[in-house]
């Protein structure tokens, strides 16, 4: 099994004052000869709700929703704001400084392309 996989934390433990609550959102890992993709569904988060942190070969995504602002008072709440989190173990194959990320429908898609020096190649045979 590949590194990438390896590492997938459980959320942390909030601190007594902090009111956040953050889940494990759903993801779908695929690999092809360019990397790897990670998509996770983080509904209601927008892209300046995601927080992406690469640090000792592991990347933390963390999403924040954002309550639409919805004039009147609110006379029932049951929905609150949640927080998402999930650290994946990278595979030393991935290439840190080529990692994208783009958010689309609530859906963060993660791109990590593999080191060149890993991808196959051909061999020029000289004359």
């Amino acid at each position: 099994m590949k590194a990438l996989f390896k590492k997938d934390s459980a959320p942390p433990a909030p601190a007594p004052a902090e009111t956040i609550r953050y889940v494990m959102p759903d993801v779908n890992v695929y690999e092809n000869k360019e990397g790897y993709v990670i998509e996770a569904d983080m509904p209601g988060v927008s892209k300046d709700g995601l927080e992406i942190t690469l640090a000792n070969n592991e990347i933390t995504l963390i999403g924040h929703q954002t309550d639409a602002v919805v004039p009147g008072t609110a006379l029932y709440r049951q929905r609150q704001g949640l927080g998402y989190r999930r650290v994946f173990e990278l595979d030393p194959v991935v290439d840190p400084n080529r990692i994208t990320a783009r958010m689309h429908q609530g859906v963060l898609f993660l791109s990590l392309p593999k080191s060149e020096a890993v991808k196959p190649r051909k061999i020029v045979v000289s004359e």
